[in-house]
């Protein structure tokens, strides 16, 4: 009889760090096959970018790097999962496949039904590991914080000795960035990824950036700095929740009296919205269908059948002739980040003011995200364009935020360079700029930047109308409350559901914090 072997699928937790799969395959007798599949699909999809892969390709390379020093090199294989597995099934006589629990898209989601359905036909022994503070058939939402903090105060999971190596497994070649596979489109900077780089952008967080974090959180021209920027690694798993939370203990436990003032605040904050980005990405593993379907089901064909695409494009491109939200665009798309605020007007602006639909607007933000994270994603999107019946309606003004958060329009200037001779006092309403015979600017509306694409006044106050209908509805409160108990976060009462606006509840996440 040939030797059993085993599998350890790598999907997003790109470490071999506190990776519960890969240890107790390691404790087994059986040659471990370590294995990442490049899946054309899933590259198919309309959420999928190069940006992504760009940062999970730096990742690979780190993960294989550590793998070699464990005495067994990670295996690439490109298709199908199914198709592959049994393939190896076939191959190497597949006894054991252990992996974590993925909570992401509706792809991956049915990806992994037929996997489970192919293991069970082969006689595989599927072991499946729960991931981040994500609870699988959670029975109630009462009891989920509980669960999720004692998962991150267990014991880290220590890197494994060794591997028991398999022999003549041969790999595919690992695809280049450029690939066609991945698109085609340019996609600016992108945030270096690997184990590596997280643990130095932790440590440069905890130890320095985040004296600044709560003060820096909103502006985007410093929030690049004092924000975490581990969002991305978080998603693609180069660190895990538990490993940045008791990193964040420990540093707690360093501080001076003094540095206690600088940085205890500020590391207490980071770490509520460490919570924060788990209780999301629960909601989507409880209910798969947040991805396609709002989640209050009165808000169903809301904005549909209104979509402007001429607006879409302008708002996608930056030039709805509001510089602010323009060049929080044209940053997103250079750099694949922007912090929270940011994203969420941007969502707003687009959702309100320009009634645009989140299931359009969603996907375009999805590719832009180097930290893109389904979970959150799709929360927020419904959240921002005020779709979920459980969460304060927050529309954004364009001009208001312009001057709280780039008062003198250096981060405008930067991004929207078209207005670069504008005076300061016009800078975050061009519009409203005419050029004098003194004036050394030579601006001229329409021609070097266009007029505004709505007056946000109107808009939002018709946008504002058309939702509280919805909300008169006969059984709107009956559904809201029944969404609160699947859902929502305890932190709030359900008495408040729909009626009050919670205190920065369900508005914090790791969403580019």
């Amino acid at each position: 009889m040939s030797q059993k072997h085993n599998i350890v699928w790598f999907k997003r937790d790109l470490r071999i760090t506190d990776h519960a799969p890969l240890l107790a395959a390691s404790r087994q007798e059986e040659p471990v096959i370590p294995l990442y599949i490049v899946e054309p699909d899933h590259w198919l999809q309309p959420d999928a970018s190069r940006r992504h892969w760009h940062f999970i390709h730096d990742c690979l390379f780190d993960l294989n790097i550590a793998l070699q020093d464990l005495g067994q090199e990670l295996i690439i294989k490109i298709g199908g999962a199914a198709d592959i597995f049994a393939q190896l099934h076939s191959d190497y006589d597949i006894g054991t496949m252990y992996t974590h629990e993925e909570t992401g898209n509706l792809w991956s989601y049915q990806r992994d039904i037929k996997v489970q359905n192919l293991c069970s036909d082969l006689g595989i022994d599927l072991q499946t590991t729960p991931t981040n503070g994500v609870v699988r058939k959670l029975r109630s939402r009462d009891s989920w914080s509980k669960i999720r903090n004692n998962r991150m105060v267990e014991s880290i999971h220590p890197r494994p000795i060794s591997l028991k190596a398999i022999e003549h497994c041969q790999s595919d070649p690992l695809p280049s960035k450029c690939d066609p596979m991945f698109g085609k489109l340019p996609i600016g900077r992108v945030q270096k990824g690997g184990r590596i780089q997280a643990v130095k952008e932790l440590g440069s967080f905890l130890y320095d950036r985040s004296r600044g974090y709560l003060s820096h959180i909103s502006a985007p021209n410093q929030s690049e700095f004092y924000c975490s920027r581990l969002s991305s690694h978080l998603t693609f798993g180069t660190l895990s929740a538990r490993e940045v939370s008791q990193s964040i203990a420990k540093r707690r436990a360093q501080l001076s009296a003094e540095e206690i003032k600088s940085f205890g605040r500020n590391l207490r904050a980071f770490e509520s919205r460490l919570a924060w980005r788990c209780h999301f990405i629960q909601k989507i593993e409880d209910q798969p269908e947040i991805e396609t379907h709002c989640m209050h089901p009165a808000f169903e064909n809301l904005r549909e059948a209104a979509h402007n695409p001429a607006h879409f494009q302008a708002w996608a491109n930056g030039t709805t002739g509001y510089p602010f939200i323009d060049a929080c665009m044209r940053n997103l798309a250079a750099e694949g980040w922007i912090t929270f605020r940011m994203r969420a007007m941007l969502v707003s602006f687009a959702s309100y003011q320009l009634w645009l639909d989140w299931r359009a607007t969603g996907p375009h933000m999805a590719r832009l995200f180097t930290d893109y994270e389904p979970g959150i994603h799709h929360s927020q999107m419904q959240m921002q364009s005020g779709v979920t019946g459980i969460n304060a309606i927050r529309i954004y003004n364009p001009i208001k935020q312009s001057k709280e958060h780039d008062p003198k329009g250096i981060f405008i200037r930067k991004w929207v360079p078209e207005l670069t001779t504008v005076p300061e006092d016009f800078i975050h309403e061009p519009w409203t700029f005419t050029p004098n015979l003194i004036s050394s600017s030579s601006f001229v509306l329409e021609q070097d930047y266009p007029a505004p694409i709505v007056d946000h006044t109107t808009a939002t106050r018709a946008a504002k109308q058309r939702v509280f209908e919805v909300k008169q509805g006969p059984e709107f409160r009956d559904a809201a409350h029944a969404i609160f108990q699947k859902l929502g976060s305890r932190k709030v009462q359900a008495n408040r559901v729909s009626r009050s606006k919670p205190k920065n509840n369900d508005q914090l996440s790791l969403f580019g914090d």
